[in-house]
């Protein structure tokens, strides 16, 4: 294949535009903050489910408190009424007796009720603090969250303005190449990652790999416009004054 050295030359610039473009696709793949991101959100959502099964103990322990409350209210209701039934002096000696003793169970009874409902309160009061501390644990994962989403926007922001600028410039380059030789350097990009590199002494500046003698005579035999290439990567070699030939 044929082409002017100067168009040839161009390639080198074609193919550093294409590199810095890989470099960008790259950078947006493997930024940090996604996995900071990932990281965040996985923290966040352990937060959230212990701040919810904290919420979920204490609404289950409301719920038992309000029932403790009102068997004491119950138990003190049933002994205010017993007491006034003494007080009344309407009842025999034996009843007497009998209301005496049920008061007796009541006030047992009550006083048991009484610490019970004090511990579930006490109980209650810690899954408040615990509620607040998880909140507050909430809080600071969606801002870490959130910062993490605003640096990685930032990022893919100046990513894009790279990559834009970097695609303009490609495509002005494009009208100077022959479809041939423009299809050859695409299908060694695409296979070797590199389409064309500078022949820098004895080295492939695609592979890094230092070329054998006879590579380099028969190189260097080659016309100017002949297009050649890397026997190692396949990669076009540019020949320029640096490459000592």
């Amino acid at each position: 294949m044929k082409a002017e050295p100067a168009v040839q030359r161009q390639l080198l610039e074609l193919a550093k535009v294409d590199a810095e473009l890989s470099r960008v696709e790259h950078r947006r793949r493997t930024l940090p903050e996604l996995a900071e991101i990932g990281d965040a959100e996985k923290t966040l959502r352990e937060r959230r489910d212990a701040l919810v099964s904290t919420q979920t103990a204490a609404s289950d322990l409301d719920r038992e408190i309000t029932r403790q409350e009102k068997e004491v209210e119950s138990v003190r209701a049933r002994g205010d009424r017993d007491r006034k039934l003494m007080e009344s002096g309407s009842v025999a000696a034996k009843q007497m007796t009998d209301i005496q003793h049920e008061l007796d169970t009541l006030s047992r009874r009550q006083t048991a009720l009484e610490d019970d409902l004090l511990e579930l309160m006490e109980r209650r009061e810690a899954l408040e603090m615990d509620a607040r501390h998880t909140g507050a644990e909430v809080d600071k994962a969606e801002e870490s969250l959130a910062d993490a989403k605003r640096r990685r926007d930032e990022a893919l922001a100046d990513l894009d303005t790279t990559q834009a600028r970097r695609a303009e410039d490609r495509a002005k380059l494009l009208p100077k190449f022959g479809d041939d030789l423009l299809r050859l350097y695409e299908r060694v990009r695409e296979q070797k990652g590199i389409g064309a590199a500078l022949m820098k002494a004895r080295r492939c500046g695609a592979c890094q790999l230092e070329l054998d003698r006879s590579t380099v005579a028969e190189i260097k035999a080659a016309p100017e416009d002949e297009v050649v290439r890397c026997d190692n990567c396949g990669a076009i070699l540019v020949r320029t004054l640096e490459s000592g030939l």
